[in-house]
C-alpha cells in the first residue's frame, strides 16, 4: 500500500511537472523572450514653465473724452470689433448744434443768392441789367453754394469724432486688464484694455547650461495644474518648442512651446514641465515584462537550463513609444544580456 501510494504521487508530481512544462513552452512560443541591452533616452529634467500669450494688444482710444460706458472687464473673451468702450466728449454736441446753425444761415443764403441770380438773368434777357450784375449775382450763388457744403463737411467730421469715440477690440482674444472705469478722462492714444491674442503658449527660461540641448521641434512634456503635481511618469500632455531665443538674459536661455489645450489656463500660471537635456544610457524594457507583487517590482529571467527565476528591480519613468505603447526603465536588478519572459 505504501508503495502504490508513493507510485501515484510520483506519477501525479510528473503529470504536473509535464503540464508545467507544456505550459511554459506554450508562453515562450506565444511571446519571446526580451533581451536587455543598453539603450540612449532622453535625459528628461523638471522646470518650470509660465503660460503666456503670443501677442498683447492694447485697444486704445482715439479722441480725448470721458468714458462714459465700459462693456468689458477682466476675463472676458471678446471678439474683433466689439465695443468695448464709448468715450464722449460734452463739445462735440455743442459744435454740432453750431456747425447745425451756421448750415441754416448758409441754407438761406443759398436761397437768397439763387433767387437774385435767376432775377438778374431774367433783367439780362429784358436788357434791363448788365451782365456784370449777372456775374455778380453768379459768384455769390457759387460762394453761398461752397458755404454750405464747408459747414456739412464740418458736420459729418464731427460725427465721425462721435463714431470714433467708440473703442473697438482690434482683435478676439482674452481680456487681461482694464486700467479704467466709467467717468475716467482719456486722451488720444490712451489704452482702454490690454487683450492676449493668438493663443496662448509656454514661456520656458532654464539655466544657461541648457542652452546646447535645446532646439526648435524637441518634445516637452506637461504636468497636471496645481501644486499636487504627479512624477514625472505621469505627464499629461506633450508639446514641442517652436522658437529657442538666441540672447540670453541674466544667465538664462528662453523658449517658447507650442503645446495644446492651454485655452483655459490663466496667462502666467506656472505649469511644470519635463524636457530634455541630452541622452544618457540605460536599461529600457516593454512595461508588460513588469510586474508587481507585495509592493514591489519584479521582472522574470530565463535561465540557461530553461527554468525562470523572479528577480527584484528598481523601475525609473516611463518612456512613451513612438506606437503609443510604453516602456519603463529599469534602474537596478538586471544586466545586459539577461533575457525576460512574460510574467
Amino acid at each position: 500500500m505504501t508503495s502504490s501510494a508513493g507510485l501515484a504521487s510520483a506519477l501525479a508530481a510528473l503529470v504536473l511537472s509535464a503540464a508545467a512544462m507544456a505550459h511554459a513552452e506554450e508562453r515562450d512560443q506565444g511571446s519571446p523572450p526580451f533581451l536587455i541591452s543598453v539603450t540612449e533616452v532622453d535625459d528628461l529634467k523638471s522646470v518650470y514653465a509660465a503660460v503666456r500669450s503670443r501677442d498683447l494688444i492694447h485697444a486704445r482710444v482715439r479722441t480725448p473724452g470721458t468714458v462714459a460706458s465700459l462693456g468689458v472687464d477682466e476675463g472676458d473673451a471678446v471678439q474683433e470689433g466689439q465695443v468695448l468702450a464709448l468715450v464722449a466728449d460734452p463739445k462735440i454736441a455743442l459744435k454740432i448744434e453750431a456747425i447745425d446753425a451756421r448750415i441754416v444761415a448758409a441754407s438761406s443764403r443759398v436761397e437768397t443768392s439763387r433767387v437774385e441770380l435767376e432775377r438778374a438773368k431774367t433783367l439780362l434777357a429784358q436788357r434791363v441789367s448788365p451782365q456784370s450784375r449777372v456775374d455778380q449775382a453768379q459768384t455769390a450763388y457759387d460762394v453761398a453754394v461752397n458755404d454750405l457744403r464747408a459747414a456739412q463737411a464740418e458736420r459729418s467730421v464731427a460725427e465721425t469724432e462721435i463714431e470714433e469715440g467708440e473703442v473697438l477690440a482690434p482683435t478676439a482674444g482674452r481680456v487681461l486688464k482694464v486700467p479704467v472705469t466709467e467717468g475716467s478722462v482719456v486722451l488720444p492714444g490712451e489704452s482702454v484694455a490690454t487683450i492676449a491674442a493668438g493663443g496662448y503658449l509656454l514661456r520656458l527660461e532654464l539655466p544657461e547650461r541648457y542652452a546646447r540641448f535645446m532646439k526648435a521641434g524637441d518634445a516637452v512634456h506637461l504636468g497636471a495644474r496645481g501644486l499636487a503635481l504627479p512624477e514625472a511618469a505621469a505627464a499629461l500632455t506633450e508639446g514641442r518648442i517652436a522658437q529657442v531665443y538666441p540672447e540670453l538674459e541674466n544667465g538664462r536661455v528662453v523658449a517658447d512651446a507650442d503645446v495644446a489645450d492651454l485655452g483655459d489656463y490663466f496667462v502666467g500660471e506656472r505649469v511644470l514641465v519635463w524636457i530634455s537635456a541630452g541622452k544618457r544610457r540605460a536599461y529600457v524594457v516593454p512595461r508588460s515584462f513588469v510586474f508587481r507583487r507585495f509592493g514591489i517590482d519584479f521582472v522574470r529571467l530565463a535561465g540557461d537550463n530553461g527554468g525562470v527565476t523572479d528577480a527584484v528591480v528598481q523601475t525609473g519613468r516611463v518612456v512613451p513609444r513612438p506606437d503609443g505603447r510604453e516602456d519603463v526603465e529599469i534602474l537596478a536588478g538586471v544586466n545586459a544580456g539577461d533575457r525576460l519572459v512574460q510574467p
